[in-house]
């Protein structure tokens, strides 16, 4: 009866469930966000290139 009872103990426990859930939520996020990183970083780079520039040549000195 021990082992019966062992084994109806483990089928109940949903302690895995909850963290199977969390983990393939968090791959989700993490999926996501490297989905838009990848569309959007040419973007960014082209910009802080222009930043980059634009900083370069500006006056230091205000007239």
């Amino acid at each position: 009866m021990k082992l019966f009872n062992l084994v109806k103990t483990f089928r109940n426990d949903e302690d895995g469930a909850v963290t199977v859930d969390w983990v393939v939520l968090t791959a989700a996020v993490v999926g996501l966000g490297i989905v838009a990183m990848t569309a959007i970083g040419p973007a960014i780079r082209t910009m802080s290139g222009n930043i980059a520039s634009d900083i370069s040549t500006a006056d230091t000195i205000p007239n």
